[in-house]
C-alpha cells in the first residue's frame, strides 16, 4: 500500500467522495421506502432518544480535559481531520470487548468500550475513533440511533406499547442490512484519518482474534482474499446466512473491501487533496441507480414480509402518527386550560 505524507485535515470533504457504493445506495433506498423514513424520524424524536442515552450512559464515564484527556483529545483530532463542525461527547463504559459506537440524532455521543481503551494500542484506538467520526461525517448517526432503538424495543428493554402500531420488525431488518454497508464507509474514513490503511486492517484483525500480540497482518489479508474466493457453494451459502443477521460485516470481508479500495487508487487520490467537497456532489450515476434499485427492492420485500405489505405498513404508521398527533394536541389543550 502506498505511503503518503499525512494531511492534517481534509477541508470540506464530502462523505460521498469516499463512501462505499453499497452504503450510498442502501441509505438512499431506505429513505425511499414508503413510511420507513417517517418511522425512523419518529423513533429518533427527543423522548425516545433521551431514554436511549440514559440507558447507554447511565454506567459510563464522560471523558474530557480532566478525565482521560489523551483519549478525549484523540477523538477531537480525528473530528478535526475530517473537518467536522461538531464533535460528539465521548464516554467510556465497562464492556470487556474491543468496540465503540456513536448514537444520538440530536446530541451525538461516542461510547467506547473499556476493552478497547485498556487493551489496544493508541494507534488502534485512534483507528476506531476515526471510524466513528466517519459515521458522523457520513450522517449515519440518525439511522444508527433508530437501529439501536428498534433493537431495544424488540427485545423489550424499552417499553414497546406506544409503538405497537409501527412495523418494528420490518424496520429492524432493513436497518440491519444498511448497518453492514455503512461500516465499509467508516472503515475508509479510518484509513484516511490515520493516513495508514494497514492500521484499520490490523485493528480489525485484533478485533476478530482479541488483543493478542505477534499476529501477522499479511497472513490475515491473504485469509481475507481466500475467504472471498471460496469455491464451495455450500460454504458461501452458509456464510451468507451467518452474516445476514449481524450488524457488521465479518472482519475478513471488511479488510478485503478496504484493500481493494486502496488498490483502486481512490485512497491515494483523496490523500493528495483531490476529493469531492461538500456542496459539489454530482448527480447519481447509472451505476448508483442500479445499486439503489437493488436495495429498494430488497427493503420493500422486507417490509412486505414483516409488515404484511407496504400499503398495510403505510396505513398502520399513518394511523399511529395521527393518533399520536391527536393526543399531543389534547395534552396541549389541557395545559392551556390548566394555565
Amino acid at each position: 500500500m502506498t505511503s503518503i505524507e499525512p494531511a492534517l485535515r481534509y477541508p470540506g470533504i464530502s462523505p460521498q467522495g469516499f463512501a462505499h457504493p453499497a452504503d450510498r445506495a442502501a441509505t438512499a433506498a431506505l429513505h425511499s421506502v414508503p413510511m420507513l423514513d417517517r418511522a425512523i424520524k419518529t423513533l429518533t424524536e427527543l423522548t425516545y432518544e433521551r431514554r436511549l442515552r440514559q440507558l447507554f450512559l447511565g454506567r459510563a464515564v464522560r471523558l474530557g480535559e480532566d478525565q482521560l484527556p489523551a483519549i478525549w483529545a484523540m477523538q477531537r483530532q480525528c473530528a478535526n481531520t475530517l473537518d467536522l463542525t461538531t464533535c460528539p461527547s465521548l464516554y467510556l463504559t465497562q464492556v470487556p470487548v474491543g468496540n465503540a459506537m456513536t448514537i444520538g440524532a440530536n446530541q451525538p455521543v461516542t461510547l467506547v468500550m473499556s476493552g478497547l481503551a485498556g487493551s489496544y494500542s493508541d494507534d488502534e484506538l485512534k483507528s476506531v475513533l476515526a471510524h466513528e467520526m466517519g459515521h458522523v461525517l457520513a450522517e449515519h448517526v440518525t439511522l444508527n440511533t433508530a437501529f439501536q432503538l428498534t433493537r431495544l424495543l424488540l427485545s423489550g428493554t424499552l417499553r414497546v406499547q406506544p409503538l405497537a402500531g409501527l412495523p418494528l420488525l420490518a424496520l429492524y431488518y432493513a436497518l440491519l442490512e444498511w448497518s453492514r454497508a455503512a461500516e465499509l464507509t467508516a472503515d475508509r474514513a479510518s484509513a484516511l484519518v490515520t493516513a495508514d490503511p494497514q492500521l484499520p486492517c490490523r485493528t480489525l484483525m485484533r478485533i476478530a482474534a482479541g488483543p493478542v500480540g505477534e499476529m501477522n497482518l499479511d497472513a490475515f489479508i491473504r485469509q481475507a482474499m481466500e475467504y472471498e474466493h471460496e469455491d464451495d457453494p455450500f460454504a458461501r451459502w452458509s456464510r451468507f446466512f451467518a452474516e445476514v443477521h449481524t450488524t457488521h460485516p465479518f472482519p475478513v470481508r471488511r479488510v478485503r473491501e478496504l484493500v481493494e479500495w486502496v488498490a483502486s487508487g481512490d485512497y491515494d487520490r483523496i490523500r493528495s487533496g483531490q476529493y469531492l467537497r461538500r456542496g459539489q456532489e454530482p448527480p447519481a450515476s447509472a451505476e448508483f441507480d442500479a445499486a439503489f434499485g437493488h436495495y429498494r427492492t430488497r427493503f420493500s420485500s422486507i417490509v412486505d414480509r414483516a409488515g404484511n405489505g407496504v400499503q398495510t405498513v403505510f396505513d398502520r404508521v399513518s394511523s399511529w402518527l395521527d393518533g399520536r398527533n391527536g393526543a399531543a394536541a389534547g395534552d396541549e389543550a389541557a395545559a392551556d386550560f390548566a394555565s
